[in-house]
């Protein structure tokens, strides 16, 4: 039951997002997909590896830029169309909360390590949609590539 309402809520917090940041009709359905997918992979990585979040963030993050890059290949649309509703679920928003609540309790040193903690996940996901961008674009090059020499 874990699996399934996480995948929903996954799926529906990347729809809806789409719809906020004006993603064409056609594709809602395809930008919840792919959020959810890479939040599935957060989560299969977190509870069924158990991994630290910094590292699943990475992963969550990279499974859904390469994703975004298949399904904008797929649908002839900009990969950013499918990368910014996806990345909402995995977006520290929370623990960037507790990190405001604690400085303003002033419990400074649980503020600074969960500030800490808000911005190397932060990185991770950046970094991982920059990997999978160079990813895709090394796979394009060598595809390129390919066909010249044939």
């Amino acid at each position: 039951m874990f699996w399934i309402l996480n995948l929903i809520f996954s799926y529906a917090a990347s729809l809806f997002f789409g719809v906020i940041f004006d993603v064409p009709k056609r594709l809602y359905n395809t930008a919840g997909i792919v959020g959810a997918s890479g939040w599935m992979v957060y989560i299969f990585f977190s509870e069924g590896l158990e991994i630290h979040k910094i590292y699943c963030s990475f992963f969550g993050s990279l499974a859904l830029g390469l994703l975004s890059h298949i399904m904008a290949r797929l649908k002839k649309e900009p990969a950013i169309i499918f990368m910014i509703p996806g990345i909402i679920p995995l977006v520290p928003g929370g623990l960037a909360f507790d990190a405001t609540k604690s400085l303003v309790l002033v419990q400074f040193s649980k503020a600074i390590d969960t500030m800490l903690e808000v911005t190397l996940i932060a990185g991770a996901i950046a970094l991982g949609l920059l990997f999978a961008d160079q990813f895709w674009k090394l796979i394009i090059s060598g595809t390129k590539h390919t066909r010249r020499k044939i």
